[in-house]
């Protein structure tokens, strides 16, 4: 498939996070339209990336090829998805934030819950990954060529860039305040932003 971000540098990750608006990734029953996402460089150039040190076992995915998924666990909760993008050996991805259901409502519902409303299907990452039904098997596979339980499509409404805005990224603790979240403008299905806050240390979890 010859999408041109497929063939953008890993330096070039914030511009191929806009160019993911408005694409459509599905899986199992359930089609959702991205409205928001959030970049991050391996470049190390980006402290907040999970490859800013270089590859581990985890984020091996991530230094390619472009359109795998790299799916992570967090807060010993929650699964979360990204569209792996960058030349091979240059780690970059995109984390899918938000979406609209636009197909499967009923499925991501049942998966989310019956009485959540539909912007909030898969309104933030792990909503939509639940919404989605994806697990860890996800990880590492294509979503580009229909081989692997999700699959990437362009846009059936592109996303003018006038339409769209940036601001820092949410949870991170380094480099939170780097523009590299983008959303859709006025989209309802767009999560709330929340900046890190770094947890207090008490006297017993320091040592004294």
């Amino acid at each position: 498939m010859n999408h041109p971000w497929l063939a953008a540098p890993a330096s070039a990750v914030a511009e191929t996070a806009r160019t993911l608006l408005g694409w459509e990734i599905s899986a199992n029953g359930v089609r959702v339209r991205l409205t928001e996402v959030e970049a991050y460089a391996g470049t190390g150039e980006d402290p907040a990336s999970h490859a800013h040190r270089g590859p581990t076992p985890r984020t091996t995915v991530m230094f390619g090829p472009a359109g795998h998924a790299y799916t992570y666990f967090v807060f010993g909760v929650h699964w979360c998805l990204n569209i792996v993008c960058g030349a091979e050996g240059e780690a970059s991805a995109v984390l899918l934030r938000a979406g609209e259901v636009v197909d499967g409502v009923d499925i991501a519902r049942k998966r989310r819950g019956e009485k959540v409303a539909d912007r909030d299907l898969a309104r933030g990452p792990a909503r939509l990954v639940v919404a989605l039904g994806i697990t860890a098997s996800a990880n590492g596979t294509s979503v580009l060529d229909g081989t692997g339980p999700l699959l990437l499509t362009p846009p059936t409404r592109p996303v003018a860039d006038t339409a769209i805005s940036a601001g820092p990224r949410v949870g991170v603790a380094a480099a939170h305040d780097v523009p590299w979240r983008f959303w859709i403008t006025g989209d309802a299905t767009v999560s709330t932003y929340r900046r890190h806050t770094p947890r207090r240390r008490t006297a017993r979890a320091a040592g004294r």
